[in-house]
């Protein structure tokens, strides 16, 4: 992969004079537009009138509109709505407005990858995607700007073009992630399909899906065998934090030198026992749904029905004992 840093990039003085539409005021939107705004952009945001960020982004300071009035003025257009609004959004909004020498700008490839919108020619079609939540991007952004923590690590992306109408397509998503100084930590390039499937994939297989059911087989496992849900709430899920910044810190070696020896040796004799050629293959699988599309249809259509299926499986988790437990065990924490 090439790796693009603040030092690589030549900023594009024409960039600065235009406008940037920022469209939702979300987890990514919300610090997008804040980042950009602070950087000394020209930003619109673009909202529903009675939705509830419109109030929030205005007391923010930010230049609130319609989202069609955002879409017209925008010379860059940022899909930061949630990956399933984006066809509708599009259609209504964005496609009218969408004029030969606009940029069209994502921070997950989602609706291009799988065709839920096809821009037109004439337009750059680009990804800025940073590597964190939205508030750990603002909060990064914030502390290296105001140095008032200089130990605090930048945060890296990743950039892709899929479409370079003008000949500099990247040299904009260079731009723009550099401004958010995500460049500090380097920009990696990548093809849109890359970032969607590996995301999407990482997400199921281990960040949210894989490391929650673990959690809650373990806590499981524990309670069931009469050990009490306090102590086995502490064993799996609290000092899980604990481990996984030691990991981010160094690797996964740094971790096992900065546990006991007796944890190095349970956790390195033991833990291949949970992941199985079983365990394997069904994260091919889960990889299979993912590239060839069939994940992105079920979730499309579940959203398109109403969420039925999704909100049944939230109210199912803020079930589970382990919320019980824990909520009672922080709340008692901070007192």
């Amino acid at each position: 992969m090439k790796i693009y840093y603040d030092a690589d990039i030549t900023d594009d003085a024409e960039l600065k004079a235009k406008t940037i539409a920022v469209l939702g005021y979300g987890i990514q939107g919300a610090a997008q537009a804040q980042c950009f705004k602070d950087a000394g952009y020209r930003v619109v945001v673009g909202l529903r009138p009675e939705g509830k960020s419109w109030n929030q982004a205005k007391q923010d300071g930010m230049n609130v509109m319609t989202v069609a009035e955002a879409c017209q003025r925008g010379d860059v257009i940022c899909m930061l709505t949630p990956d399933m609004t984006h066809p509708q959004i599009y259609a209504q909004h964005v496609k009218p407005n969408l004029r030969e020498g606009k940029t069209l700008y994502f921070s997950h490839g989602f609706a291009v990858t799988y065709k839920l919108i096809q821009p037109p020619p004439g337009v750059d079609v680009i990804m800025v995607a940073p590597k964190a939540p939205g508030a750990k991007v603002r909060q990064a952004f914030l502390h290296l700007t105001d140095f008032k923590n200089p130990a605090t690590s930048p945060i890296p992306c990743l950039v892709s073009v899929a479409q370079d109408a003008s000949g500099h397509a990247l040299q904009k998503a260079l731009t723009l992630a550099k401004a958010m100084k995500l460049t500090r930590a380097g920009a990696f390039e990548c093809f849109f399909d890359q970032e969607t499937h590996s995301d999407l994939f990482g997400e199921q297989a281990v960040l949210c899906g894989g490391t929650t059911e673990l959690i809650k087989a373990g806590f499981d496992t524990l309670v069931a065998r009469g050990y009490p849900p306090e102590m086995a709430y502490f064993e799996v899920l609290h000092e899980l934090k604990l481990i996984v910044d030691l990991i981010q810190e160094g690797g996964i070696e740094n971790m096992w030198e900065r546990v006991s020896e007796t944890a190095r040796y349970g956790g390195r004799t033991r833990g291949k026992a949970l992941v199985t050629p079983q365990t394997r293959q069904a994260m091919n699988d889960l990889l299979d749904a993912i590239e060839n599309g069939e994940f992105a249809k079920e979730w499309v259509a579940e959203y398109r029905a109403g969420m039925t299926k999704f909100n049944a499986l939230k109210e199912e988790g803020q079930k589970h004992p382990i919320e019980i437990v824990g909520s009672t065990i922080r709340r008692n924490m901070v007192r």
